[in-house]
C-alpha cells in the first residue's frame, strides 16, 4: 500500500494537482490537511472518478482534514477523545480524521501551529499535542499489534537540521523544547517516526514559505511527518519526499510524504 500525507493549502485550489499526483504516484490513501473546505463543498467528483472513498472533516474555510482511500475507508473519526477546543465559542476544530485503510488505522493530522510563544495558540498546541498522544498511547496499550499511522502536518521541526538556519527562528514557535518534547513523547509511548528512519539526510525539507525566495533558495523546514506504530514501522519499506510538487503553476507550500507498506 502507498500511503502519502499532504498539507495540500486548500484542496478546491489545487484539485488537478492533486488528482495528477494520485494517479502519477499510484497513491492508495492519501491523508490530506489544511484543504480549506466545509464538507459540504469538498470537490468530492474528480476523486471518486479515480476510484476513491473519500471522508471529510471541515467546518469553515480554515483547517480541514481528510481521507482518500481506493483500498476501503471504514470507521472514520472526526477528531479524538478529549481533543481540545478552541475559540469562542470554544469548539473542536477539523484537525484530525481517523479511518480504517486497507487494515491500517490512518489518522490525517493538522497540528496547531502556535503563532507566538507565550500566544493562548501556543498553549493550546502543547495541550493538543499531549491529548493525541495520551489518545495514541491508549490505542497501543489496547492492541500493541495494531497496524497505526500518524500522518499529517505536525508544525514542529524536531531537530536544529530541520530547519535551514535554527538561529532564524531563535524565539519563535516549531523548534521550542517544550514542542520537540511534546512530539517526542510519541517515540515514548511506542511509535517509530519513520520518514526519518528512511529519509535521514540532514536540511531535507517539506516545506518552503511561499515568500522570499524561500524555496529557490531551499530555505525550508521539515514539518511533514510520519510516525507508525510497531506493527506498522516494520512493514514500512520506503519514504520518499516528493519535493518536485512544490513546482510548477500554484504549488501547495507543501510536498507529498510518501510511506510504500508492505502487505
Amino acid at each position: 500500500m502507498r500511503l502519502a500525507t499532504w498539507n495540500i493549502n486548500s484542496v478546491r485550489a489545487r484539485v488537478d494537482r492533486v488528482t495528477a499526483f494520485l494517479e502519477r504516484a499510484d497513491i492508495d490513501v492519501l491523508a490530506l490537511q489544511e484543504t480549506k473546505v466545509k464538507d459540504e463543498a469538498f470537490p468530492r467528483e474528480p476523486f471518486e472518478a479515480l476510484g476513491y472513498e473519500l471522508a471529510t472533516s471541515g467546518f469553515s474555510q480554515w483547517n480541514g482534514v481528510a481521507l482518500l482511500s481506493r483500498v476501503g475507508l471504514a470507521e472514520v473519526r472526526r477528531g479524538f477523545t478529549g481533543m481540545p477546543t478552541w475559540g469562542d465559542p470554544a469548539a473542536e476544530e477539523a484537525r484530525a480524521i481517523g479511518a480504517v485503510c486497507g487494515g491500517v488505522q490512518v489518522w490525517s493530522l493538522y497540528i496547531p501551529n502556535g503563532r507566538e510563544i507565550g500566544d493562548p495558540h501556543y498553549t493550546y498546541k502543547l495541550e493538543w499535542l499531549a491529548r493525541l498522544r495520551d489518545e495514541a498511547a491508549g490505542w497501543l496499550s489496547a492492541d500493541p499489534h495494531a497496524p497505526i499511522a500518524l500522518v499529517g502536518d505536525w508544525n514542529i521541526a524536531p531537530l536544529d537540521t530541520d530547519v535551514w538556519d535554527v538561529g532564524f527562528f531563535a524565539g519563535r514557535t516549531h523548534v521550542t523544547p517544550a514542542e520537540r518534547e511534546a512530539f517526542e513523547a510519541f517515540a515514548a509511548a511506542g511509535y517509530t517516526e519513520v520518514s526519518r528512519v528512511h529519509q535521514p539526510a540532514e536540511h531535507t525539507y517539506t516545506y518552503w514559505d511561499y515568500q522570499q525566495l524561500r524555496f529557490p533558495k531551499n530555505e525550508g523546514m521539515r514539518i511533514d511527518l510520519a510516525y507508525a506504530s510497531p506493527a506498522l514501522a516494520a512493514r514500512v519499506s520506503s519514504v520518499s519526499i516528493e519535493r518536485n510538487e512544490r513546482k510548477g503553476k500554484a504549488p501547495s507550500d507543501h510536498v507529498p510524504v510518501v510511506l510504500e507498506v508492505d502487505e
